[in-house]
Order: structure tokens, then C-alpha cells, then sequence
């Protein structure tokens, strides 16, 4: 995510629902998750996977961080029929201020998916993130909070596998109290989380409230 104890994504919230009059200015920058916890002196926030990792020790932490990517073929596209979505996925990693960086606000119709992360299909949670929506209108995911368990989600990766996803729950949870656990990790069965955000506006730099959450389980894989 070096030698020593990986760099963790700075936790902040995910730009924008389409809640507030699109006339409002949004940040330019949209980055995952909606957790403001201050780091102990560190001077930036204390991100999800500081707090899953807590359990490991430095040399456990430091090995992880040296293993080769995944070899599993990066995912392209993503369709979820239930909200009418269809759109591109580009592969997002670690912005300068430790942040997930995403896909510009003038890609707004384009999904990010966390590479530094599982791949959609193999073992452990893969990330896709997305604008809700811009000061123009709705952007990608602004329907997201509309999908219901039992929906599907299909991710299809570069060698023309398609991996299916059924949807488990879709959830909102205030930034203090986004369950890194469940969102984050590298093992375990295969699973995706879509991510946006939500709830109430309240300006600047906080953007929204809350983050929605769609947790999905692996439903099959085939090859088109």
C-alpha cells in the first residue's frame, strides 16, 4: 500500500449526493471513505486499514506491502442493470496526500476501483468508488442508495471475464462510524463493495455526511 509499515489511505469522505442544489461548489478531489479520526499526533487522519491492520506487527505489515500485485486481469467495466448503470472502471491507487485518489470530476460518469486492493473475483473485498454528482447534475452512482439485496452486479475484467455479484445490503453510515472491518481486506471470500456518498450536506471540505455502502458477495464468474 515500503520497507516499513505500508502507507494507509488518509480517510475522508466521498464526494457529493445529488441532495443539495447541483449549484453548489463541490471539492475537486473525491476520496474514499467517510472516517475523520485524528491520528495521534501524526497530523493526518487515521484511515480504516490502520485500524484492521492494528492487530499485526510491523514485520507482518511490511511483508504484506512487499507481495507482487494480483495477477487476476484488472476489471474494465461495470454494469449494475437494477439503477441503469453502465460505465468504465480505471484503475485508482494512492493520491500524494495518502488519500484513494479517483477519477476527475470531468470523468464523473466513470467508476475507480481501489488497485491496491483485491480484484473484483479474487479473495477479499475489491473497492469501486463514484461521484454522486457534480455542480451539474447526477454523476454515476447517484442512484446507488436505490439498490435492494438480491440485485446484480456484474464486473467484467479485461481477459472477458465476467464476474456477478449479488447484492447483501446497502447501508449508510455516519463518518464516524463507517465499519472499516467490513469494508476493507484482502482475505476471506470474494467480495465488492460499491462505494458513494450521502445524508446531509454540510459544506467545505466535509462534503456530505454519510457514505452508502453496497456490500455484495460473489455470485459466479463466466468468460464472454
Amino acid at each position: 500500500m515500503t520497507a516499513h509499515p505500508a502507507p494507509q489511505p488518509t480517510a475522508r469522505s466521498v464526494t457529493g449526493t445529488g441532495r443539495r442544489p447541483w449549484s453548489t461548489p463541490l471539492a475537486v478531489v473525491l476520496v474514499l471513505v467517510g472516517v475523520f479520526a485524528t491520528g495521534a499526533g501524526l497530523g493526518r487522519a487515521a484511515g480504516p486499514f490502520d485500524w484492521v491492520d492494528a492487530a499485526a506487527g510491523p514485520t507482518q505489515r511490511a511483508d504484506e506491502s512487499a507481495r507482487a500485485p494480483a495477477t487476476a486481469s484488472r476489471p474494465v467495466s461495470l454494469a449494475v442493470p437494477a439503477i441503469k448503470v453502465t460505465a468504465p472502471i480505471t484503475p485508482v491507487g494512492q493520491a500524494k496526500d495518502g488519500s484513494v485518489d479517483v477519477p476527475p470530476l470531468s470523468q464523473h460518469n466513470q467508476t475507480g476501483w481501489y488497485d491496491r486492493g483485491p480484484v473484483p473475483g479474487e479473495p477479499g473485498r475489491a473497492i469501486i468508488v463514484g461521484h454522486v454528482d457534480t455542480k451539474s447534475g447526477p454523476a454515476v452512482f447517484y442512484h446507488l442508495r436505490e439498490l435492494k439485496p438480491g440485485d446484480r452486479i456484474e464486473v467484467t475484467r479485461a481477459d472477458h471475464s465476467v464476474v456477478t455479484f449479488t447484492v447483501d445490503t446497502v447501508e449508510h453510515f455516519d463518518k464516524a462510524n463507517l465499519p472499516a472491518d467490513r469494508v476493507y481486506g484482502d482475505d476471506g471470500p470474494p467480495g465488492l463493495r460499491l462505494i458513494t456518498c450521502g445524508g446531509e450536506w454540510l459544506g467545505g471540505r466535509a462534503g456530505y455526511a454519510d457514505n452508502i455502502i453496497a456490500f455484495a458477495s460473489l455470485a459466479g464468474t463466466r468468460e464472454t
